[in-house]
């Protein structure tokens, strides 16, 4: 008896190049800078916080939009942000980390042959989500200059055709560590005010924005917040990559339809996690203090790269760091980030695989979400290449 044929819904999609080069990493005992985690762990109080409520009995399922408590703290921490109030029982629900509240935006809104637009490079799940609604992505590429990469609206202004449903922005930016200012999201506002366009805004990172700037929320602005699933991560925030756990903030009549999705995809999220966060966010200074302790590690991380021959890029957000190599290698980008794995011990991520077709330009990202220890030691090994 053969087995039947499956149709693949996501023919082009292998192992993604995380996977690969943790895999590596592994393989080769080398220094993993490459997946975007810490290897730190997080505050002992939210552990407490976590235990404590698993024995007050918060084992069982919650409500499908997330715990009363997580979604108050939630639209408090926006409206003390960002100056915009959402209703905690109408406008937050709580996901199954981050990477599911983007797809189930974009499975909600998107309909077949419908087109989306993504700012490319661009974090990998965005192509996978659209092409599972069937849509049509349609990729922009950043521009890379002495200032660091950006965002050319004029040419996401002549992407628009009557099929766009749906606009993909992220700020801060993986991988690039680029920030969106005010000024994008006024160019932004002027793109799709007066349509039926949509906003999918991934601000995983929105607590690691450096040098005195201000992240901006496309909650701070009324004519993108009207038409937007602005999303977040406890998982980045906290440093529990492994909790899972995330929010999107939406006008109510977008929630609903993100929830029609959301109660079949996943349903609800692990309910002591949710209670334990609830508690942690009444003390706002972690994710207030999170600039500055971050910024800590890439100034570290930048100046001893600045001995080695990569070049350095911009990193005003995010913990991810941006080099050129050619002065070290002429290999294309993910063979010289397996050669640097298993030569010089330390991962990095190329950055041609964030594109939809990909681009060879001669950059890897690192991650600095580390110890100071584990960074040095990193930093000894790239000062021998």
């Amino acid at each position: 008896m053969s087995t039947p044929a499956l149709q693949s819904r996501l023919p082009a999609v292998g192992t993604t190049v995380f996977s690969t080069m943790s895999a590596l990493a592994v393989e080769h005992g080398a220094v993993n800078l490459g997946q975007g985690f810490p290897d730190f762990g997080c505050d002992p109080r939210l552990l407490d916080h976590v235990t404590e409520a698993m024995r007050a009995g918060h084992n069982q399922y919650p409500m499908m939009s997330g715990v009363p408590a997580l979604r108050e703290a939630i639209a408090s921490k926006i409206g003390q942000l960002y100056g915009r109030s959402y209703d905690a029982n109408l406008e937050i629900t709580v996901t199954a980390g981050a990477t599911q509240a983007l797809t189930t935006a974009i499975l909600c809104c998107v309909h077949p042959g419908e087109e989306a637009i993504v700012i490319e490079p661009a974090y990998d799940s965005y192509a996978p989500a659209i092409a599972l609604a069937g849509g049509v992505m349609v990729p922009v590429t950043m521009e890379l200059d002495e200032v660091g990469y950006s965002v050319p609206w004029d040419k996401v202004a002549a992407a628009v055709s009557p099929r766009t449903r749906l606009i993909v922005i992220n700020s801060p930016h993986n991988p690039t560590g680029a920030i969106l200012r005010r000024a994008d999201l006024e160019r932004l506002a002027a793109i799709v005010a007066g349509t039926g366009i949509l906003v999918l805004s991934d601000e995983v990172y929105e607590h690691m924005v450096y040098d005195g700037q201000r992240h901006a929320s496309v909650a701070t602005h009324p004519v993108l917040a009207e038409r937007a699933f602005v999303v977040s991560s406890f998982g980045k925030t906290y440093h529990v990559t492994g909790w899972k756990v995330g929010y999107v903030a939406a006008p109510a009549m977008l929630t609903a339809e993100f929830r029609k999705v959301h109660q079949y995809n996943v349903f609800t999220v692990n309910t002591p996690m949710q209670h334990g966060l609830a508690r942690y966010m009444a003390d706002p200074a972690p994710y207030l203090e999170l600039p500055g302790f971050y910024q800590k590690k890439r100034d570290l991380f930048r100046a001893g790269l600045a001995g080695t021959r990569f070049e350095l890029l911009p990193a005003d957000g995010t913990y991810f760091q941006c080099v050129r190599y050619d002065a070290v290698s002429s290999l294309p980008e993910t063979e010289f980030a397996k050669w640097l794995t298993a030569e010089c011990k330390v991962a990095a991520i190329p950055v041609s695989p964030f594109y939809s077709q990909p681009k060879e330009s001669g950059i890897v990202r690192f991650c600095f979400a580390k110890q100071d220890e584990t960074l040095r030691l990193a930093l000894g090994r790239l000062a021998q290449l």
